[in-house]
């Protein structure tokens, strides 16, 4: 089995890494080849348009920022889709809307090619590991031939449905970091300004039940000030509209996540946007920081 990789980003690469790992030879394609030649060599080659990688392929992933960015690489002028064989396979990790992904099932059906959405939880390391969680939509049948894939970059699978279903789940699941980290941060910030050690508020706030546990990996990040990307701010708050966007489109109403999703705006405006999400709490520390405008 031939498979191609688009997307070679801090998820993209340790994924297509792990692929190499247990034997599957690769043809990868990225906006920058640089970020490919790691990949290069017996088991791995890089074509110079999604549409070359198309070609010989039985399987492509995509592992992109953005939907326009999943769009142009699959119908774009040097786009893969009009490039598969029939009965090929495209698994979409991507972070997108479930409207999009179910427009690009319904674009894959039309060419005979088989749409997986299967986008990922886990941060850089847990990708190097193949630990991540994959939230599957997709017809049964596609992904019992797609799971010895999705295990060698991951170590749980969830088929939540039909196509845009995994999307969907996702859009859930960074629903709830994005809205936690930045309660979280505002919280420390207020345990601050009362005069409370950032020291004695992490000792005794995390592993409470009010306390999500993913936030006791952000402890390093926030007592050191050394934000390293493991999943970008920019991105947190693009999956925050995303969702925003689905509530939309299903009538839900999400004043709490949107005051969450307008704070990371913000953030990005000062500088966060490339660092780890958790700079949030920098930002709104920052902020609290600041001294107080003259009176006039």
């Amino acid at each position: 089995m031939k498979i191609g990789f688009i997307g070679l980003g801090i998820m993209g690469s340790r994924m297509a890494a792990n692929l190499q790992k247990h034997g599957y030879s690769l043809v990868v394609f990225n906006r920058t080849r640089a970020k490919a030649e790691p990949l290069l060599g017996p088991c791995g080659t890089f074509s110079d348009s999604p549409a070359k990688l198309g070609e010989q392929v039985d399987v492509v992933f995509t592992m992109l920022a953005h939907p326009d960015a999943v769009r142009q690489a699959a119908l774009g002028a040097n786009g893969f889709l009009d490039h598969l064989r029939s009965n090929a396979l495209w698994i979409d990790c991507s972070s997108v809307n479930p409207s999009f992904s179910r427009k690009m099932a319904a674009e894959a059906a039309r060419r005979e090619v088989h749409f997986v959405d299967a986008p990922v939880t886990g941060s850089a390391p847990a990708a190097a590991e193949a630990k991540l969680i994959f939230w599957v939509g997709a017809d049964p049948a596609d992904l019992e031939r797609i799971r010895p894939l999705l295990l060698c970059t991951g170590n749980k699978i969830v088929h939540t449905g039909g196509q845009g279903m995994g999307t969907s789940m996702k859009m859930v699941v960074n629903l709830l970091l994005g809205t936690g980290m930045a309660a979280f941060a505002e919280a420390m910030a207020l345990g601050e300004g009362l005069g409370i050690s950032r020291k004695m508020l992490f000792d005794s706030l995390l592993g409470t039940p009010p306390v999500a546990p993913f936030l006791a990996s952000k402890r390093e990040k926030i007592e050191s000030g050394n934000y390293e990307t493991e999943f970008p701010l920019r991105w947190m708050q693009k999956d925050m509209h995303l969702a925003s966007v689905s509530a939309y489109e299903s009538g839900v109403a999400m004043p709490l996540s949107n005051a969450a999703k307008e704070l990371y705006r913000l953030a990005m405006r000062e500088g966060y946007a490339t660092e780890d999400f958790s700079a949030v709490y920098d930002y709104l520390t920052a902020i609290h920081e600041s001294p107080a405008p003259a009176k006039v």
